[in-house]
């Protein structure tokens, strides 16, 4: 069966025998096309279910009028909140969004910005692998003339827009809690350090430890290479073995937090009068479980407003910028029943 093809505005101008221009520039409003002109024009375009060739108008324009993002995944609260952020954002500016994910994957990181630069996008948004450590595809977007965002997870000495969470901030504020809830000693499932993220929140853990004189067990850190439950329960698993003095945890997220807690109870401990715990992320399933899961929450819809604000800024500024912003959004401890209260 042959494909339907497209209405254009040779079609138009054929059937009101005019030319071309004439149509493009009725559709368009152009003030030296009569007003009589412009309604026929309208209303046969109408007819035809005409269909602008938004690829054409992007060449003629150098404009799409499209922001893409990549986020390593799109099925969990975080990132999903992060793009609602900058879809309002973007949307209110007349801008659609293009989504892609990178499933944590380096290559295809690369790929998904190639294939935008391709599309001449106007702009884009990024969070970057854990597995990113080199940065020439970002470069290449930028030598395009492409403006780029990196939010939430930074690349050190990279020069970039930036908008990330105190991660550091996050972390001291949850284990000096537990600290001030007489727990002394606290485990950490720190995720993968070489990527600055979870770097930041490793030191957060250890110098809650220094300001309070509580000495660093390295025993009582444990590395996760992911971030759901399944890695909780086996950190556990593995903390459980050597350390039975073990009476606080910080998770390096809600999931893991959450695989943690269930071992817990498998083993017969009582959270959170044998065993606190506190995740990272404030997920919207953390205040349902049972104990409900006390975190750090992140203001995670500003990451997404605040990051596509910054690149609309950059199509509405013409001048090259001989600065980048670089912006530190504070996170909050969120206290609920899977750690004691403060007296």
């Amino acid at each position: 069966m042959q494909k339907p093809r497209q209405t254009t505005i040779i079609d138009i101008a054929r059937a009101l025998r005019v030319s071309p221009s004439t149509v493009s520039r009725a559709l368009h409003n152009h003030p030296s096309i009569s007003a009589a002109t412009k309604r026929a024009v309208l209303e046969m375009a109408e007819k035809f279910d005409y269909q602008p060739n938004l690829l054409a108008l992007s060449l003629l324009n150098k404009k799409t009028g499209i922001i893409g993002i990549v986020v390593p995944e799109i099925t969990g609260y975080f990132f999903a909140t992060v793009i609602s952020g900058v879809q309002d954002m973007v949307s209110s500016a007349g801008y659609k969004l293009l989504i892609c994910q990178s499933n944590e994957s380096f290559e295809e990181e690369k790929k998904l910005l190639q294939d935008m630069a391709l599309l001449r996008v106007d702009g884009v948004l990024i969070s970057p692998t854990f597995r990113t450590k080199t940065f020439d595809h970002f470069d290449r977007l930028k030598n395009a003339g492409i403006p780029l965002v990196i939010f939430d997870r930074d690349c050190p000495n990279y020069k970039a827009d930036k908008v990330l969470v105190d991660s550091y901030d996050g972390a001291y504020q949850a284990v000096e809690y537990l600290i001030k809830t007489g727990r002394q000693h606290i485990a950490h499932i720190a995720g993968p350090i070489a990527f600055p993220t979870f770097k930041q929140r490793l030191d957060g853990y250890l110098h809650a430890h220094y300001d309070n004189n509580i000495p660093i067990r390295s025993e009582l850190i444990v590395y996760s290479d992911g971030f759901s439950s399944d890695y909780g329960v086996d950190a556990l698993e593995k903390l459980m073995i050597c350390n039975k003095k073990l009476d606080g945890i910080f998770a390096v997220n809600d999931a893991v937090a959450i695989g943690a807690m269930r071992v817990i109870r498998e083993k017969g401990y009582r959270i959170p009068e044998d065993i606190s715990i506190v995740g990272f992320d404030d997920e919207s399933y953390a205040q349902y479980y049972f104990p409900s899961l006390s975190t750090v929450w992140q203001p995670v819809y500003e990451l997404g407003m605040l990051s596509a604000k910054i690149l609309l800024d950059h199509f509405a500024n013409k001048e090259p910028r001989e600065s980048y912003r670089y912006e530190v959004l504070k996170p909050e401890l969120v206290v609920r029943d899977s750690s004691p209260p403060l007296y």
